[in-house]
């Protein structure tokens, strides 16, 4: 094994196994209530999540921006430079999530007001929301660290963190909700204690392993207009990219919805199988930003056409293995999700389009990677906004005819435009 290879699974590895616990976090507080005896439990928990995803997502480009600008300094070996992204990236992070604990009231009747739920729903979602808020400098801050982290090449970090992060959201929702019968209160502070926990961790890491750059920390690094502009230019593309990817998420859940509850399930079990293989992906993803980033801060041109194609070469490989394992056990997959007669027998009129979504969108989640490592933001929302709008322009000119059909090639068509237009802008990067 080559060490643009050993390089790469290095840092693919471990955020692999940091992804795969994220969904963990929700599913844990859903097992919890769901044997509260009230399904009115379940729904306040997969609204109140739904809120926080929705939030703390248009937010992400704090890990992303984070990762990339850090991974160039790793590069350059710039020790100070390092430093002050993470005092900038903490310093934005907190802003913003200080902001969202002022505005909660708002942001809180907002969201309901589009949210069609029972009266009891909203009432346990609305509690479960006015606590796991609190949280919001926590996830924030472990935004921040999380890019830092993958930036200095460290993907083992946000992985232990990761990790601590569900055993202490499991051992304290346990203690809170059989033992003080706490209910929906027990299981948002059992997430509220998690996520400061992590934070904590994350200080304490950081605090252990980063002695000899500690010294560079600066608070009137914020004060720096022209660095901050910067930051604020990637970080806005990478925000305005974000909505494009949401925009498209949330209008083919809906889009479904309106075909029918049988459409809509089929729909969102299919997609949990695009899920699985993007956690895997991303792993990949953030190989390349950090690994691109560290190339190109070096200058060395080299090194980076080297891991790029070692890097496909993996994501090729994934993605064929990922067509074989849906190939030959994708329905029975769906069969442990689902014993819904009806909508497994309409699961099989669209299960080829997800054996076409490995290889479809394999070279998109890479290049998204590649290019935040780069800071070619711009670069990468114009892809992102090309392939949205080819969405929205596929869909409604074959919605007539195809049905849902048109929903699946609306998205498999958006999958490999990003992977095009990227591949095609990226050669400026590489070359």
């Amino acid at each position: 094994m080559n060490t643009n290879n050993r390089e790469i699974l290095q840092i693919a590895l471990p955020s692999i196994v940091s992804n795969i616990t994220v969904p963990l976090l929700g599913l844990i507080d859903v097992t919890i209530v769901g044997h509260l005896g009230a399904a009115s439990y379940i729904g306040a928990i997969a609204v109140g999540g739904m809120l926080f995803n929705i939030i703390y997502w248009i937010f992400g480009f704090l890990r992303m921006g984070t990762g990339g600008m850090t991974a160039q300094a790793y590069g350059q070996q710039n020790d100070a430079e390092m430093m002050r992204l993470l005092t900038r990236s903490m310093g934005v992070g907190a802003l913003i999530a200080f902001t969202l604990i002022l505005l909660q009231y708002p942001i809180e009747r907002t969201a309901f007001a589009f949210i069609e739920t029972t009266p009891e729903i909203e009432r346990l979602a609305t509690t479960y929301f006015r606590i796991c808020i609190w949280g919001a400098p926590a996830v924030l801050g472990l935004y921040s660290f999380s890019g830092w982290f993958i930036g200095m090449q460290n993907s083992r970090y946000p992985m232990f963190i990761a990790i601590t992060q569900n055993i202490v959201n499991i051992l304290v929702s346990l203690v809170l909700v059989y033992g003080f019968e706490m209910k929906i209160e027990g299981v948002a502070i059992g997430t509220l204690v998690a996520q400061y926990a992590g934070f904590l961790m994350a200080i304490t890491l950081w605090v252990h392993k980063y002695k000899a750059i500690r010294c560079h920390a600066e608070l009137r690094s914020l004060l720096d207009k022209q660095a901050m502009y910067r930051f604020f230019q990637v970080n806005r593309d990478i925000f305005l990219r974000t909505l494009c990817l949401v925009a498209v998420t949330v209008f083919f859940t809906s889009a479904g919805a309106a075909q029918g509850e049988v459409v809509l399930a089929v729909n969102t079990l299919l997609m949990q199988l695009f899920t699985l293989f993007s956690y895997i992906m991303d792993g990949f993803a953030y190989a390349g930003e950090a690994l691109a980033g560290k190339h190109i801060g070096a200058n060395n041109r080299t090194g980076l056409q080297q891991m790029v194609r070692q890097l496909f070469v993996w994501g090729i490989g994934v993605s064929l293995t990922f067509t074989l394992m849906y190939g030959i056990g994708g329905e029975d997959f769906l069969k442990l999700l689902t014993n819904e007669e009806s909508v497994i027998a309409a699961s099989s009129n669209y299960f080829y389009w997800v054996l076409a979504i490995p290889l479809a969108g394999f070279a998109a989640f890479l290049y998204d990677g590649i290019f935040i490592g780069a800071t070619a933001t711009r670069l990468m929302l114009f892809a992102m906004a090309i392939a949205a709008a080819a969405f929205f322009l596929i869909y409604f000119g074959c919605r007539s005819t195809l049905g849902n059909h048109a929903l699946w090639l609306a998205f498999i068509s958006y999958l490999v435009l990003r992977g095009i237009v990227q591949g095609f802008l990226g050669r400026k990067i590489l070359n």
